[in-house]
């Protein structure tokens, strides 16, 4: 089990904020206090955690196919877990938060999941120190010294 990093905390505060904005844009989002809001968030990133690890290993997979058999075969596993992730993220939040919660349909979760990764690469781009990696970077407060 790894460790939670403020990366982490940074995505759940972001996906927070966009399912907020999703539930005041889309009337299809719903959710039924900011708690449940936040508690969804969670779940997202959980779940878009796995999605992500099982694409990288799909198309990891795909890249040492050697035959054309092979490449078919692997390029329909890709293709049911692109879609597929939208139905997992639908199911799971349906499951833990039955009709507290409701993303929409299948067009409103694949706007929302394209949403809250672009959101989240753009948070970790914006707090990525660029001498030291991928470190958050500090703010001008909270350095030694500064007041």
């Amino acid at each position: 089990m790894r460790r939670i990093t403020a990366a982490d905390v940074v995505d759940v505060f972001a996906y927070t904020v966009v399912l907020g904005v999703f539930v005041q844009l889309f009337p299809a989002v719903i959710t039924e206090s900011f708690l449940v809001t936040l508690l969804t968030a969670v779940l997202l990133k959980l779940v878009l955690e796995l999605v992500v690890a099982l694409k990288s290993w799909a198309v990891a997979r795909f890249r040492l196919a050697t035959t054309s058999g092979e490449r078919v075969l692997r390029a329909a596993v890709l293709l049911v877990v692109l879609p597929g992730s939208k139905f997992l993220v639908l199911e799971a939040t349906d499951l833990v938060f039955g009709d507290a919660v409701h993303l929409g349909g299948f067009f409103q979760v694949t706007v929302l999941i394209i949403a809250l990764m672009l959101v989240r690469g753009g948070a970790r781009l914006l707090l990525r120190d660029r001498r030291a990696g991928d470190r958050a970077r500090p703010v001008e407060s909270d350095r030694p010294g500064t007041a």
